[in-house]
């Protein structure tokens, strides 16, 4: 009887210290607009899908807790900048699919009509071309050992509500050696006949840092890229990783966004602003600088382009972080 339970005992222990070694340190709580991820306990970021034009992440907290974007337009606070109010957290948009515009928004132009009369035709004009990119469904929403993993249809609509374009998008949330990261995996996909994209500078995917961050701020904050150039410099240059690192509530912390091999266009170039704006560009190459070739292009019906990006939230700068080492091996990755 002893021999009984002692090895039941030790069965049913085993059990318990596996099914622990198996639990995830990851929350996924869907609500509605929202789904809100958790690691340990502790918040990492919300996605949100009713509150613009697009779904964007925000809050995005790093590996210290220290919230790493701008909170405006979402919330008003002393002492941000308060400029360009589609630069919401993490987002992607186009400013020209079939002229279709999902990188501003309505309360971008909204804003602008208030600067004078000079601006409130263009504004109108602009308004016009506004579509917006809507979420569909979740197709999955599951937590791993080490991982959340977010998948999503999304669809790109014209003023009218017409579809010129399907995102197939897959977000992956991990914790370790003291980073966060956040990869951001999309496949645009020319679902309802040919999508041209026109060759524009506000493209891509992008977070808009904090304002003690930017380089603007001069608190300490500086913008580097894989190739050396640094905050002015690094504008519209091309790169396998950008960094954006600085001052947030007493520590140094960054976030660099690296450009898998795989993604559409690698390597890609940087439309990062020394105000904070900070996104990866590969759809654009005359409206950086006159004198290069216009890179419009349509993509076919039924064919599609990846794009392929980590966010990776670290402490101290690029050379602390280590990123060069980390984008090797994210680039060895299959994605």
């Amino acid at each position: 009887m002893l021999r009984t339970t002692s090895l039941f005992t030790v069965f049913t222990c085993g059990l318990l210290t596996l099914s622990a070694a198996n639990k995830s340190r990851f929350t996924i709580t869907e609500s509605k607009g929202s789904v809100d991820i958790k690691v340990d306990g502790e918040p990492f970021a919300t996605y949100v899908l009713d509150q613009a034009n697009k779904p964007y992440l925000y809050p995005v907290y790093g590996p210290t807790g220290k919230q790493m974007t701008r909170a405006y337009p979402m919330k008003t606070i002393e002492g941000e900048r308060h400029d360009h109010p589609h630069h919401r957290g993490i987002n992607f948009g186009h400013e020209g699919i079939n002229g279709v515009d999902t990188w501003s928004e309505r309360l971008t132009w909204e804003e602008l009509k208030q600067r004078g009369e000079r601006w409130v035709k263009r504004s109108e004009d602009r308004m016009k071309a506004l579509g917006r990119i809507k979420h569909r469904k979740f197709t999955k929403l599951k937590t791993t050992k080490d991982s959340a993993v977010i998948e999503q249809l999304c669809d790109y609509l014209d003023a009218k509500g017409k579809r010129v374009l399907t995102e197939k998008r897959r977000l992956t949330f991990r914790a370790d050696g003291g980073t966060r990261t956040i990869d951001f995996d999309q496949d645009l996909i020319a679902s309802d006949g040919d999508a041209h994209f026109e060759d524009k500078k506000d493209s891509g995917l992008s977070i808009r840092v904090p304002t003690s961050m930017d380089v603007t701020s001069e608190k300490g904050g500086t913008i580097v890229n894989s190739n050396g150039n640094r905050d002015l410099d690094a504008w519209s240059k091309a790169g396998k990783w950008c960094d954006y690192n600085g001052p947030i509530g007493g520590e140094h912390l960054g976030v660099a966004i690296l450009n898998h091999p795989s993604s559409f266009r690698h390597v890609t170039r940087w439309h990062v602003r020394t105000y904070g704006l900070f996104t990866a560009n590969p759809f654009a190459s005359k409206q950086f600088n006159k004198n290069d070739p216009d890179v419009s292009f349509t993509l076919k019906a039924g064919d599609k382009i990846k794009l392929r990006h980590r966010f990776l939230f670290h402490r101290g700068d690029e050379k602390a972080a280590g990123i060069e080492k980390a984008w090797k091996a994210y680039a060895k990755q299959k994605r």
